[in-house]
């Protein structure tokens, strides 16, 4: 029995000067200390007693090509099979940033119901117990946007009871709570409601590149992380004269993701580090405006980006360049207007950085009509099968769909070695 302490005693210190690569060798009860320091003049997080610059990125899927790709760390949602989850991450020498699901008042959860609340710490609890050991484990995320469409600024109160709940129990983690958007009423209500958090952290989109500028005029002084950022939302880009929001092509996106990156990463005081969002794919009003990758796995260029803002330098293979993409000789923002039935033209224009000889898919979907927010679950909408025929070099005669309506052309640009890009044009069948 003396052994075993002792054993477990010399792994603990190994475990604290170890580098995230030998990680993997430790028990699973070997905690690695997290903590905020300041040192001269600027906030540090501080792993196992060395600082630790988060590489990070929101994780759907793909744990294994995030680390191929130079990242260092994940975040999550909730903490479902966070056992697995924490074991892998550990595994391939990744930290994991664990989200505690909490209540959503825009979902119903009411925050003057005393025994919902008591239930949620409880579950919290239970949580905490379960995975502060973990050797994976970075930090606590307790709730994901809590503010958003919220009234009830309980919901904070309820935030600082988890916080004090974890550092009782867990001297090892920081707490945060990732907010959507930030301002000076909300830091206000952080500060006044849940003081305990070790620090905030907030979610931006379009509007990250001016996070650090609103960080100063509020003259906000404590820590931060930003656990999610990307491509500009579907809510912040002009729409259509009917109302569909125009995403994006994979180059355009890549470009608003190096924007948006070295504008966060400008703050060298104040932040902690950022997640990058979504490394995975899902369907946010369309089946490629958040996703990194396609549905079928393959990177696009923001993850050639981040490769290469992680590492200095550019993947072996990169991803196919969009330059534009027309509909009827018209870009998205000209507004495609179309008679059912009736045949038109569709091109893209692409390139290939590595010369790779590229390939072509071509669908139309209805346009989503889902109204949720804050990336709750949407339908995909439906293909639609037979229109389109396929005349190669980036080129497609479209049968306009009988039903007149909303819909959205999109193509699909591979360089055959496993890489793709990606353009859609909304249109409207009159």
């Amino acid at each position: 029995m003396q052994r075993s302490v002792v054993l477990a005693a010399l792994c603990l210190s190994v475990c604290m000067a170890c580098s995230d690569a030998s990680l993997a060798a430790l028990p699973r009860s070997a905690a690695v200390p997290v903590k905020v320091v300041h040192e001269g003049g600027r906030y540090r997080l501080f792993r196992g007693g060395q600082p630790y610059e988060i590489r990070g990125a929101g994780l759907a899927n793909n744990m294994e090509a995030l680390a191929a790709h130079g990242g260092n760390s994940f975040r999550t949602w909730s903490t479902n099979d966070a056992g697995k989850v924490l074991d892998e991450a550990l595994r391939l020498g990744l930290t994991v940033a664990l989200c505690i699901d909490i209540g959503r008042e825009r979902q119903g959860f009411d925050y003057d119901d005393e025994r919902a609340v008591a239930a949620q710490l409880e579950f919290a609890r239970g949580e905490v117990l379960k995975y502060r050991d973990h050797p994976a484990l970075l930090l606590w995320i307790i709730g994901n946007e809590p503010n958003l469409q919220f009234e009830n600024a309980k919901v904070f109160d309820a935030i600082d009871g988890i916080s004090r709940m974890i550092h009782a129990l867990d001297r090892a983690h920081p707490a945060t709570t990732a907010l959507a958007g930030f301002s000076k009423e909300l830091a206000g209500l952080i500060d006044e409601r849940a003081p305990d958090l070790d620090f905030v952290s907030i979610q931006m989109y379009g509007d990250a590149v001016n996070l650090p500028r609103y960080i100063e005029e509020m003259n906000y002084r404590r820590p931060y992380l930003v656990t999610e950022w990307g491509a500009i939302g579907h809510w912040e880009v002009p729409t259509t004269s009917w109302g569909a929001p125009i995403e994006q092509n994979s180059s355009e996106k890549a470009a608003s993701y190096r924007a948006s990156y070295e504008a966060i990463m400008s703050d060298s005081r104040r932040l902690l580090g950022s997640f990058v969002f979504l490394w995975g794919q899902k369907q946010e009003r369309t089946p490629t405006w958040y996703g990194m990758f396609l549905e079928d796995g393959s990177p696009t260029g923001t993850v050639d980006l981040m490769h290469y803002l992680w590492n200095g330098a550019w993947p072996d293979n990169r991803s196919p360049g969009i330059e534009t993409m027309l509909f009827d000789a018209k870009t998205a923002s000209e507004g495609v207007e179309i008679a059912s039935g009736k045949k038109y033209t569709a091109r893209v224009i692409a390139a290939d950085p590595d010369g790779d000889v590229l390939e072509y898919r071509w669908e139309i979907m209805r346009e989503s009509e889902a109204t949720q927010t804050g990336g709750d679950f949407e339908e995909t909408p439906q293909v639609l099968q037979g229109l389109i025929d396929d005349g190669g070099a980036g080129r497609a005669d479209v049968t306009a769909p009988n039903e007149p309506g909303a819909y959205r052309l999109f193509v699909y640009v591979h360089d055959g070695r496993g890489s793709a890009g990606h353009a859609n044009i909304p249109f409207l069948v009159e």
